[in-house]
């Protein structure tokens, strides 16, 4: 063969899908590499790779999670917890121990639940297991010894009513926003905002200064925010206004929540907003005074309308569940979940047109489909399988 006619075809290989080099088995043992980190028993990869032979990826990818073997168990005690565990702290580490807010999460999405539940329902997944102590609201023992025993949290994990658990009324439940976990990492000290700035970072993939919009009303932006800083009331307009005109309002929604570190446990004084919402009073006396727990969602309107609020609620309410649905509700929800799979799945970010594309499914497929989060594991594993 002549020297152009080789380069030639040496460059037409060059541009075939990986997938269609590989074989069904090669295909498998990626799809499980990538779902469940550790290698398959031969019986698992022979029957992964029968089903990709018959052109059934999806429910390859569902044997690779699902199968009742100790192989399948890593997907919850590694995939879903470090997938999981970066949203229930500050730093954002992975390496931080299962707690309330991990276990939920990956019990969400072991039943196959709406996962909108994450953020408002009357919910907390506990464990069982020889030596490990009850649930308690006052410190994370229970947790820490399913982790220390190495139980398998596809087994253990049983869900229960979050209010029966911690005292709390079950219409002051919101999901993992009142977990132990997040109250100790975002009610802690402060004004109650960090619980709305890492809520929206985690669960809409958008931090505070993504969502600026200068063009709200400044009615409702707490005393502790100066109208001058630095004696320049410009900083304020084009500045601080961004962030807390539509943050103030919806952060209010948490104005009766709080984390004792004496009694280490989340407090809820229904009635009375927690003197934290009064700190630094003096800096604008004349700034709003929060007097109960009602929310108002001030980027309905503007350029935050984009991030698809739902037209089936009211875009206001009272407490923490109520703004959770109205978080969990919105579009950028949907594909906030999608996009964070497609990182830990794909071990990338989407890239370019295609994977946007793919994405843009996912999510159509997440929404229409009962908001199942382990379904986007599966259909995100099989798009990627050829990476």
């Amino acid at each position: 063969m002549a020297p152009l006619a080789l380069a030639a075809l040496a460059a037409s290989l060059a541009y075939v899908p990986q997938e269609a080099l590989a074989g069904p088995r090669e295909q498998a043992q990626r799809l499980h590499d990538r779902l469940v980190g550790t290698p398959p028993s031969k019986d698992k990869l022979d029957a992964m790779a029968a089903r990709i032979a018959s052109n059934d990826e999806l429910g390859a990818a569902h044997l690779a999670i699902d199968h009742r073997d100790p192989e399948s168990a890593p997907f919850y005690n590694v995939t879903l917890k470090n997938f999981a565990t970066p949203w229930t702290n500050r730093d954002q580490t992975v390496f931080a121990p299962l707690n309330d807010y991990t276990a939920t999460v990956i019990g969400l999405v072991r039943d196959e639940l709406d996962f909108r539940r994450v953020l408002y329902d009357d919910v907390l997944y506990v464990g069982s297991g020889a030596g490990v102590p009850a649930y308690s609201p006052s410190n994370n023992d229970h947790y820490a010894a399913l982790e220390n025993t190495g139980a398998d949290l596809r087994q253990v994990l049983t869900r229960q009513a979050q209010s029966a658990l911690t005292g709390l009324p079950p219409e002051a439940t919101a999901g993992v926003i009142t977990s132990r976990a997040a109250a100790e990492a975002f009610f802690i000290a402060g004004t109650n905002r960090a619980m709305f700035r890492f809520t929206l970072l985690n669960h809409l993939c958008r931090d505070l200064e993504q969502v600026q919009d200068t063009s709200r009303p400044p009615d409702r932006i707490r005393q502790d925010v100066s109208r001058s800083p630095g004696g320049d009331s410009r900083v304020f307009l084009n500045n601080c206004v961004g962030c807390h005109s539509g943050m103030d309002p919806m952060a209010q929604a948490f104005a009766y929540y709080d984390f004792d570190e004496t009694s280490g446990r989340l407090v809820y004084t229904p009635g009375q907003v927690q003197p934290k919402y009064f700190n630094n009073k003096e800096t604008f006396p004349q700034g709003f005074v929060t007097p109960d727990d009602r929310w108002d969602n001030y980027w309905r309107v503007g350029q935050n309308k984009l991030l698809g609020w739902s037209s089936a609620l009211p875009g206001s309410g009272k407490g923490a569940k109520s703004l959770g649905q109205e978080l969990a509700s919105s579009q950028a929800f949907a594909q906030c979940q999608v996009e964070k799979v497609f990182r830990q799945v794909c071990y990338r970010a989407p890239s370019d047109d295609q994977d946007r594309t793919a994405v843009e499914r996912i999510t159509s497929l997440f929404t229409g489909g009962g908001y199942n989060l382990k379904q986007v594991f599966a259909e995100t594993a099989v798009y990627c399988m050829g990476d």
